[in-house]
């Protein structure tokens, strides 16, 4: 991974992000920061459950992933390893946790798929993503969308492909964080090794 690349993940602010602006499963990531912040906080299960399923939903779909994904998938990282952190004392933690690898299973699944296919190049940088010519309108209109998504070049192939690339840059500095010893860890560090000789 490139440096540029690896410090953005790192250091990108959710504030920076045009959620608002970013297409998902059912609609716009305007909720998004709202979400995670629930996520990072952990206060209970119930909360942390609904706010996961929520953005899960969201993010991917019958192995699609969408224009918000690889941004939230830099912020669940750092709620991830938070929760790793908290795990051994904080029961929210441990189920934050274990939910999480669930997610992040299925969309390195997802990029497995997507890797498989003939694909454009990615754009150049994570945040090129956030490019206005790719940005979707300020203001939401669901009858407008709707329209927009009938477009034939709704998403250019390099931008399409970038969702998936730049997700995978994520998921690699998730490596780390992963215990061989856990089931579900250890199948998504093989999924995720696997992508990258892909």
């Amino acid at each position: 991974m490139d440096t540029v690349t690896k410090q953005y993940i790192e250091t990108v602010q959710v504030s920076d992000i045009p959620w608002h602006r970013l297409t998902t499963t059912y609609g716009r990531a305007t909720d998004f920061p709202t979400e995670l912040d629930v996520l990072w906080n952990m206060e209970s299960i119930e909360v942390v459950d609904a706010a996961g399923e929520a953005l899960a939903q969201n993010i991917e779909h019958q192995l699609t992933l969408w224009h918000a994904t690889p941004f939230a998938m830099i912020f669940l990282l750092r709620i991830f390893k938070k929760a790793q952190e908290e795990r051994a004392h904080n029961e929210v933690a441990q189920y934050l946790a274990e939910q999480l690898v669930e997610l992040f299973t299925v969309i390195a699944e997802c990029i497995r798929d997507g890797l498989m296919l003939e694909h454009a190049d990615p754009l150049p940088n994570f945040e090129d993503m956030l490019n206005e010519e790719y940005l979707w309108s300020e203001e939401y209109d669901e009858d407008d969308d709707v329209l927009r998504y009938e477009e034939e070049d709704v998403f250019p192939d390099d931008l399409f492909f970038s969702f998936y690339y730049y997700s995978q840059q994520v998921l690699l500095l998730a490596i780390p964080l992963l215990d061989t010893s856990n089931e579900g860890e250890a199948k998504l560090l093989g999924i995720i090794s696997a992508n990258t000789s892909v």
